[in-house]
């Protein structure tokens, strides 16, 4: 007899002696071994944990009747099997109830239990087709949930319906056994989260300041003779007489804006920016017209200083309130009904961004509603104050004896595609203050009576309508009807007579805007604008009419090169700059690039 074989009789000498002592000498034992039906391979360790009475799938996929308790040693008929069962409950004693698993397998009896449950009872309805999908492996916790979630499906259909199987029974009291702790962890997060949710309805918000930021490069130059008409002390001296030439070198300038948006409440804002730039504007003083700025210029060196300041807040559900402190346009709080209206993003001109009635007056303190008005629109109030004036209480200063203005704006949306503007403005400024155009026009649709104080009443009208998702048509028509406060002298050396009080002009502009969204990619931007800077199209002061006209002419292009950066290349052209047909074209082109985070 060799090692191995001492070995193996050392090994199964105790079973067969327990065998011995279980069954006796009788092999009466063989009628109590347990009915197993439909059984083409020896059982599973799954087989031991099997409830008398229940039928569920074993791991071959077939179904098990178990009609007594199992008693595996019945089944051993010789050392060979004896060995293989031994191997058998070595593994099943690693795991011996489902409690005892991390996981719930889809081939676990209490996973195909409560699949059944599911399918029968419609207990869990996560998925469109109604089952629960017994494909994936869940936590115990997740397992618990639904479990959970069956027990209370079963309760309700108790009273109408008889409820469920004995045999559903059984199953169930198992499940709830197997997952006592499970379930009780689970109704004790509940109570926490329910706990917490209240909390949460009685704290709902807190303060909260959110930053955003942008940054602009960009590279610009103007092409073309100064326009002499108002470069001169005579209007009517254009730059070929003056020997005007083009003066403006490329440059390289930056503008960084960063916004702190504070909310106390969540339905208010709080917004404070900061804001550094050193963006020469191409006005008067360097090519003879304000036709020729930028849309996003400015300077101020490069110091860090406060820009917009105002607080906004829901006083109803259709009532909003805007109380400005600083440097606050309506466009920053009213829909202006222009799609390329943002100086970061949109048009690369002054004057093509929006309609210069809107403009007045430029850097404000105030107060703003919007009332809401349904789906048809919103009408928005406001009074304005110059903000340099707003706080000066000096003689033809403060809040309302300096530069102000007084804003009506409803916008309507009769369809979904179509928004309409109207506009009302009653202006007033101070002498040495007035400026009607918002600075896009020439010098008298800016100071249309010099530094004599001037009051007007400015009506707008904006259109647009979305064609298509990528292509949009906008404009807007802009009616300035100005009278003069006072009587006031020209300037030495300017010719055409003096201004007296109640004096009137007549003061018009318009344009056309085309959009093209996302044209060649998402997120880029086609823009052309055609349009009349303001003009003065009468006046009663003599010379004072225009009698040319003035043309803006633009195309940009946005390229969206990411989320955070795009690059804007574009140009626009000004025929009869300053409404003078005797000043030549100006050109001025920009790249700008922009970074948003």
């Amino acid at each position: 007899m060799n090692s191995k074989t001492i070995g193996l009789l050392l090994r199964v000498s105790p079973v067969l002696v327990g065998m011995a002592a279980l069954l006796g000498p009788s092999a009466a034992s063989a009628k109590e071994a347990p009915n197993y039906q439909a059984q083409t391979q020896p059982p599973k360790a799954e087989a031991v944990t099997q409830t008398k009475g229940v039928k569920t799938s074993n791991t071959s996929g077939e179904v098990l009747s178990v009609d007594t308790e199992p008693e595996l040693f019945a089944q051993v008929t010789s050392v060979d099997e004896l060995s293989q069962q031994q191997a058998e409950d070595q593994l099943q004693s690693q795991v011996t109830s489902v409690s005892q698993l991390s996981d719930v397998q889809p081939t676990d009896w209490a996973f195909q239990a409560l699949q059944s449950l599911v399918e029968r009872y419609g207990c869990i309805a996560g998925y469109p087709d109604g089952t629960f999908r017994g494909n994936q492996a869940t936590t115990r916790y997740e397992f618990a949930a639904g479990l959970n979630a069956c027990l209370d499906q079963l309760l309700n259909i108790i009273p109408p319906g008889g409820g469920p199987t004995e045999e559903d029974l059984a199953v169930i009291r198992r499940l709830q056994e197997e997952f006592a702790a499970e379930l009780a962890t689970l109704r004790g997060r509940v109570d926490a989260l329910e706990a917490r949710t209240a909390e949460l309805e009685a704290n709902q918000f807190s303060t909260t300041t959110k930053l955003k930021g942008e940054v602009i490069f960009a590279v610009a130059d103007t092409f073309g003779n100064e326009a002499g008409g108002i470069n001169s002390a005579n209007p009517d001296i254009d730059a070929g007489d003056d020997g005007l030439g083009d003066d403006t070198q490329t440059i390289f300038a930056d503008r960084v804006r960063l916004t702190l948006d504070t909310s106390f409440t969540g339905k208010d804002r709080l917004r404070t920016r900061l804001q550094g730039r050193n963006i020469t504007q191409f006005r008067r003083g360097l090519t003879g017209t304000n036709m020729t700025r930028l849309g996003f210029d400015g300077t101020n060196g490069n110091d860090i200083g406060i820009d917009d300041l105002y607080y906004q807040f829901q006083a109803s559900d259709n009532v909003e309130v805007i109380i400005a402190a600083n440097s606050t346009e309506p466009r920053d709080f009213i829909d202006v009904v222009s799609p390329i209206a943002s100086s970061g993003s949109g048009s690369i001109s002054r004057f093509g961004r929006l309609n210069p009635v809107l403009r007045q007056p430029d850097g404000s303190a105030g107060l703003g509603l919007n009332l809401g008005l349904g789906d048809i629109g919103e009408l928005s109030l406001a009074y304005l104050a110059d903000s340099g004036s707003a706080s000066n209480p000096a003689v033809k200063n403060g809040l309302f004896n300096g530069q102000n203005a007084a804003l009506a704006h409803l916008v309507l949306e009769p369809v979904d595609a179509v928004k309409l503007g109207l506009s009302y403005v009653r202006y007033y400024a101070p002498a040495g203050e007035v400026n009607l155009s918002g600075s896009t026009g020439d010098f008298f649709a800016t100071e249309p009576f010099g530094d004599t104080a001037t009051s007007a009443n400015s009506f707008g009208a904006e259109l647009q309508f979305e064609v298509s998702d990528s292509f949009i048509v906008s404009g807007w028509y802009g009616l300035m009807l100005a009278s003069a406060q006072d009587n006031g002298a020209l300037p030495a050396n300017r010719t055409g007579d003096a201004v007296n009080e109640d004096d009137d002009a007549t003061i018009m502009t318009g344009a056309v805007q085309f959009s093209f969204p996302d044209l060649g990619g998402d997120g880029n931007l086609f823009g052309l604008v055609a349009g009349i800077p303001p003009k003065v199209t009468s006046h009663d002061v003599t010379d004072r009419a225009e009698g040319d006209t003035s043309y803006h002419f633009e195309a940009f292009y946005r390229a969206q090169v990411t989320d955070n950066i795009s690059i804007t290349p574009g140009a626009f052209v000004i025929l009869n700059p300053a409404n003078d047909s005797d000043n030549d074209t100006q050109v001025v082109g920009t790249i700008r690039t922009t970074f948003k985070f």
